[in-house]
């Protein structure tokens, strides 16, 4: 071969690096957000009460489909006691459409079962609402972006299930605040919880 030829190989064997590399950097994903929940819930919502940033944050879904709600006067109207039902439901905007996150009301309070999974490894909430139980947990692997948690006070058990989350974010800790922010509203005779100060 003359040198031209090795020059234009070259030069060719060049611009093939350069056009692979390129499309290596386009197909990496970009970096995960790892910002805490807020610790506020502030509109705007979704489902009434649920706040579209934290949605944002633990879903890495900028634009999500969002259907459900939540009837709050349910119990009055049925047996006179205080409770509310429904549910919030979070799917993908793309593809299938798979759901990513659900919460649930409904009138299923149940202490010792909550005290069950606490014995069975779950780990327990902090104190949200005063008088009340839950527990959290993240499933399975570290690749496993599922997590729950679960708070029942009263008549009310309100479960926030995170089916899919980000990867590279805290999803057992994106759950844990997620339910900060919805328990309170969700649960018809709750106060918050007074701010722990330090002595």
């Amino acid at each position: 071969m003359t040198r031209k030829r090795f020059r234009i190989i070259g030069v060719l064997l060049s611009g093939v690096m350069i056009l692979l590399t390129s499309c290596q950097q386009q197909e990496s994903p970009p970096p995960v957000d790892k910002a805490p929940l807020p610790a506020v819930a502030a509109s705007p919502y979704v489902c009434d009460f649920v706040p579209l940033d934290a949605v944002r944050l633990m879903t890495g879904i900028r634009d999500p489909i969002v259907s459900g709600g939540f009837d709050m006067t349910v119990g009055e109207k049925l047996d006179g006691v205080k409770y509310g039902t429904g549910s919030c439901r979070v799917y993908q905007p793309t593809g299938d459409k798979l759901k990513v996150l659900q919460i649930s009301l409904s009138p299923a309070g149940g202490e010792q079962a909550v005290e069950w999974e606490i014995s069975q490894g779950s780990q327990r909430l902090p104190e949200i609402v005063p008088g009340a139980v839950g527990y959290y947990g993240q499933n399975g692997s570290a690749d496993n972006t599922q997590a729950a948690a679960i708070l029942v006070h009263g008549f009310d058990r309100v479960i926030v299930d995170l089916i899919q989350g980000v990867k590279g974010r805290d999803n057992a800790a994106d759950v844990v605040a997620m339910m900060k922010l919805v328990a309170p509203k969700l649960i018809l005779d709750a106060t918050l919880a007074p701010e722990k100060t330090e002595d």
